[in-house]
């Protein structure tokens, strides 16, 4: 790399914690968890996108894009249907209640043991994400910078902390909205490099992609092993858009912090248009990427080299060829034998260390960074605030301090905590195998039945306490269970089955469980009545 790449890099590590000490002076409680509820439209649109677009989606929608086809852009598709229902019915139910998390409404509609369940699932869910998406990403950073992996991930993490524990969530999405600008721009100038240093333009690189290949922008083939099959994204991405805007921590943090439900709305609308430019352009690397390796095999073919140890694989007879000098005969088959050895996640990586010029490199490696830092800062800082207000503050009320200076130590001082255990968790989370697979499934497993009870509480009026929170340990529990017996299914399947196991059992419980003239206090939280102002005014919580 050169120095001027390292330059860009300390930069934009420096600006990142500069972010941090300007907003962490005069902090109170409200400050660093809801920002003083004073956000406007901008900081929270492009913050919830920046979170929940990870650096895993980075890497991973050219990769797709280049190895397995187009498909992956019914995401789009999907986050557009389950929009209305977080912008008209998650939305005006927490700005109408006031809540200070997610979860503070389900104790509200049924108890806090239905809360203290739904906050678990979120931290087990948001910890196992961070660890997974943070070593992915390291991965491709640590190749690209020739640097070792676990020292990424301790800069990148100790940073994130810094930042998180002296400005608390206006620090946060601030630098959410730099990230999302500086991986906007490395996007464009990606493109921009491709088109310009592959031959055809625009039409040539599409009619390049396109040949020969069959399915590329939809497969509706009825099975659970498809990988991006057309059922399973709009079915799975349609629930799991629905968990993560409307239902996580995460994004609900960021409504919150608005200065009213209608700012929440508008970021929101921002949230959605930036996914409708930003993927685009991620799947139109991806094309070029093909369209570029299909002209110039060799510069792919070091990767499937290395891979096969200087062997063809068992598929291919070379007749003695050597594997550049078959691919370089067959250049139709290296995208299908770069994604039969899963190593089509290092075809942006390759392209960018061998043409993007210096300075360039660094911005693309900040792009990274930026995606990584966005989900550790975010993830724990909503950590923090689910274990203090869901939990502190519900069942240890008497360790809450008066002090606000003591209050501030011990929130800083749990971001600390959980940060460096997902440091910890992102160093040895390799171990464990494809961590994006595993993180996937791990949302999948834990976020469907997570969103199931949510859909219980507003729509369902005589669903019960006992009936959710059986319906969600069953349907969590469930879905674990064949993840392991059934793990070649395609992940995204796992969304609707916890799901739909979740609605289930928790309907049906509720039918045994329910009581005539049946808590009307449980009864009147659904979100008919929020909507229409018929609610009484939220006990003791917490808050303060």
């Amino acid at each position: 790399m050169h120095s001027l790449d390292y330059g860009v890099i300390l930069a934009y590590l420096l600006f990142s914690i500069g972010l941090g000490i300007y907003f962490g002076r005069n902090q109170s409680r409200q400050e660093f968890f809801a920002a003083g509820n004073s956000m406007g439209w901008l900081p929270v649109g492009l913050s919830v996108m920046a979170t929940l677009f990870s650096a895993n989606s980075f890497v991973m929608y050219p990769s797709i894009a280049y190895g397995s086809g187009l498909r992956i852009g019914l995401f789009l598709v999907a986050v557009s249907l389950m929009a209305p229902l977080v912008l008209w019915v998650f939305i005006p139910v927490y700005a109408r209640l006031k809540c200070q998390t997610a979860y503070e409404y389900l104790e509200r509609r049924y108890h806090v043991s239905v809360r203290s369940l739904a906050s678990g699932l979120f931290i087990f869910l948001r910890i196992g994400w961070m660890a997974s998406a943070t070593y992915a990403a390291s991965v491709v950073l640590a190749n690209v910078m020739q640097v070792d992996q676990i020292t990424v991930i301790v800069v990148l993490g100790v940073v994130s902390i810094f930042y998180t524990m002296l400005g608390g969530l206006r620090a946060v999405m601030w630098t959410d909205v730099l990230q999302f600008f500086i991986f906007s721009l490395t996007i464009l100038l990606t493109l921009g490099l491709i088109l310009n240093q592959t031959e055809g333009g625009v039409s040539g690189m599409i009619s390049t992609y396109f040949e020969g290949r069959e399915n590329v922008l939809i497969d509706f083939t009825p099975s659970l092993t498809l990988e991006y099959g057309s059922w399973a994204l709009l079915i799975g991405l349609f629930l799991e858009g629905l968990s993560a805007f409307g239902a996580d921590q995460v994004a609900v943090q960021r409504y919150i912090a608005a200065r009213s439900e209608k700012t929440s709305q508008i970021g929101f609308s921002i949230n959605i248009l930036g996914m409708w430019i930003v993927v685009p352009g991620l799947l139109a690397i991806g094309v070029g990427l093909y369209s570029h390796y299909q002209q110039f095999p060799e510069e792919i073919v070091s990767v499937l080299t290395t891979e096969l140890n200087g062997e063809l694989p068992d598929w291919r007879s070379g007749n003695g060829m050597t594997v550049p000098e078959y691919y370089q005969s067959y250049p139709q088959y290296v995208a299908e034998d770069i994604r039969a050895l899963n190593k089509q996640d290092e075809a942006l990586p390759q392209y960018v260390r061998l043409h993007f010029p210096p300075g360039v490199v660094g911005l693309f490696l900040v792009a990274l960074m930026a995606a990584v830092m966005s989900s550790i800062d975010s993830g724990i800082h909503s950590v923090t605030t689910a274990l203090m207000v869901d939990f502190r503050d519900r069942h240890f009320a008497h360790w809450k301090p008066k002090n606000n200076m003591i209050e501030m130590f011990q929130d800083r001082a749990l971001v600390v905590l959980i940060g460096i255990l997902s440091i910890f968790l992102a160093c040895n989370v390799g171990e464990m195998g494809d961590v994006f697979a595993i993180g996937k499934k791990m949302t999948a497993g834990f976020g469907g039945p997570l969103l199931a009870v949510f859909i219980l509480a507003l729509f369902f009026k005589n669903s019960t306490t006992a009936g959710v929170m059986t319906g969600a340990l069953a349907g969590a529990l469930i879905t674990m269970t064949l993840m392991y017996l059934a793990s070649d299914w395609f992940s995204v399947w796992f969304w609707p089955i916890g799901f739909g196991l979740t609605m289930l059992i928790g309907l049906a419980v509720s039918l045994l469980t329910s009581k005539t003239g049946q808590n009307s206090g449980e009864a009147s939280l659904t979100y008919w009545n929020v909507i229409h102002g018929k609610f009484e005014n939220p006990p003791d919580t917490g808050k303060e």
